[in-house]
């Protein structure tokens, strides 16, 4: 009987004992396929940042107090519906994408982990950089093409600055590109106390694409390129040695650094949302400049933002997002070197014809007919029988593509009967008190800012294009529950670009 009770026990010891090395082992093995293949975007990820910096990135038009988004025109979901996909729908659409592309595009948790970034959590900034993208990659993809590069290329840039120009990263990168300052010097991007060329939109877009060939020609493999522009070629070597000799990403991948294991899957992540946003319910919110509205000029001596704002009457932040190389909003002058400026295109006239005064800050030598500013007004236009947006455009003087932009329309016809918003520049002649000053006087209210005035028991603020009531409460130090109070605002109110409202007691 004790024989018997003892073999029992020992089974039962077996039995128990095996169970626990399965346990352990297949934790052990759940633990590993969580590490290599983690749903969920890590902590701090850099990735994430870069899109977080856009919520205080002011480059949008923004009417009647918030951001304007077109209806969805192709599957009627509701405004603030956030579509969800089975995994197998998402792995054919990227399945397809990969068909015609030189990158693998494979899906996997990790892939699906970034996809849920974009289209569910930070969806509202996916539109911003929709927007931004208006602006950027028709010059990616000049520069991309002319390199013999692939054009998937220019979603590099999402995943490095979500396309904010003025991006910096914990460690020094800076700009679209995040060119760390060394690697930044190898290719031609200078830096002084003055210029950073790493933010130059088209520089660090042509040291970029240079990169990108020195990279393939070291890799001869894209995937391996995308990691290596964010590690450094040497901690790729380091990794393909550690793992025996292996020659892929996702073979390499567990010796990179942790932020590579997720750089490659965000990239694939977004060429899956950036070609798939109206399945999302996602569209782009309106930039406030796009590439074709926007020129160059070669500035001869070194003038300040505050100089050229002061005449063409342009923000002086929204000069720094057009020209964000210039660390201290002064652009210097070298006969050794071509420094430009970018401007848009309704006011490179202007600045042309003030040219030499805007340098000497002489604005009172101006002569009164060559005074003359650029008045943007809107107007609403209704769509007659027979026309088409291309007459209209050519009647207002703008281009098909602005109409679009302005009225987020994607299609290029319009019905009879419709409204259009259209703003048109008209000239007038500056008065006295906005021309012939001098720098030094140009701020006549505790706010400084030239839409300002102070009548009876209230200062004023003039409403412009772009407005929102936060944008406004930022600058005068309210919140938009005064604004509202002081103007009885109810919850459908608007701001039309020349209306005055209330900002505050004297």
């Amino acid at each position: 009987m004790v024989v018997k009770l003892i073999s029992s026990y020992k089974k039962t010891i077996a039995i128990v004992g095996t169970f626990l090395f399965l346990f352990v082992n297949t934790s052990r093995l759940c633990s590993q396929t969580a590490v290599a293949y983690a749903p969920e975007v890590f902590v701090d990820d850099p990735i994430a940042a870069a899109l977080d910096s856009l919520y205080k990135l002011n480059l949008f038009e923004l009417g009647y107090g918030k951001i304007a988004y077109p209806k969805n025109p192709k599957y009627n979901f509701p405004h603030d519906s956030v579509p969800r996909y089975d995994e197998m729908i998402l792995e054919s659409r990227l399945a397809k994408l990969d068909a015609a592309s030189p990158f693998d595009l494979q899906y996997n948790p990790v892939v699906k982990g970034y996809i849920d970034l974009y289209t569910i959590r930070r969806r509202e900034l996916v539109s911003r950089m929709m927007a931004l993208s208006q602006f950027y990659f028709p010059m990616f993809e000049e520069q991309l093409d002319k390199y013999n590069l692939p054009l998937e290329l220019k979603n590099l840039a999402i995943c490095e600055s979500a396309l904010n120009p003025l991006a910096k990263s914990r460690s020094g990168a800076m700009g679209l590109w995040q060119f760390m300052y060394p690697t930044g010097k190898i290719y031609g991007l200078q830096v002084s106390s003055y210029v950073d060329e790493r933010c130059d939109p088209y520089k660090s877009t042509v040291a970029a694409c240079e990169y990108f060939k020195y990279l393939f020609g070291l890799f001869g493999d894209w995937q391996m390129v995308i990691a290596a522009y964010n590690c450094g070629p040497g901690n790729i070597n380091k990794a393909i040695r550690r793992s025996g000799g292996k020659t892929t990403y996702w073979e390499i991948r567990p010796y990179l650094p942790k932020e590579t294991q997720g750089y490659v899957p965000a990239f694939i992540a977004v060429n899956y949302v950036m070609n798939h946003t109206a399945e999302h319910n996602i569209y782009t919110a309106i930039p406030k400049k796009t590439f074709l509205q926007v020129d160059t000029v070669a500035v001869k001596k070194q003038v300040s933002f505050s100089q050229i704002s002061s005449v063409l009457g342009i923000a002086e932040d929204e000069l720094m997002y057009l020209n964000p190389s210039y660390k201290k909003r002064v652009i210097p002058y070298s006969p050794d070197e071509v420094n430009t400026l970018a401007l848009p295109s309704a006011k490179m006239g202007i600045f042309v014809a003030n040219e030499d005064s805007i340098y000497n800050k002489g604005l009172s030598k101006i002569h009164s007919q060559d005074v003359l500013a650029t008045q943007e007004t809107m107007k609403i236009h209704t769509v007659r029988k027979g026309e088409h947006l291309s007459t209209i455009a050519k009647r207002y003087g703008c281009t098909v593509g602005e109409i679009k932009s302005w009225n987020n329309i994607s299609s290029s016809t319009v019905k009879p009967g419709k409204k259009l918003t259209i703003y048109v520049y008209g000239k007038k002649p500056v008065e006295k008190t906005s021309a012939t000053v001098t720098e030094n006087k140009t701020t006549n209210t505790p706010e400084n800012n030239s839409n300002a005035s102070v009548s009876g028991k209230y200062k004023y603020h003039l409403v412009q294009k772009g407005d929102s009531l936060y944008k406004i409460s930022q600058k005068y130090k309210t919140t938009v529950d005064e604004l509202k109070r002081l103007n009885n605002f109810g919850a459908k109110y608007s701001l039309m670009p020349g209306k005055k409202i209330k900002v505050g007691a004297i």
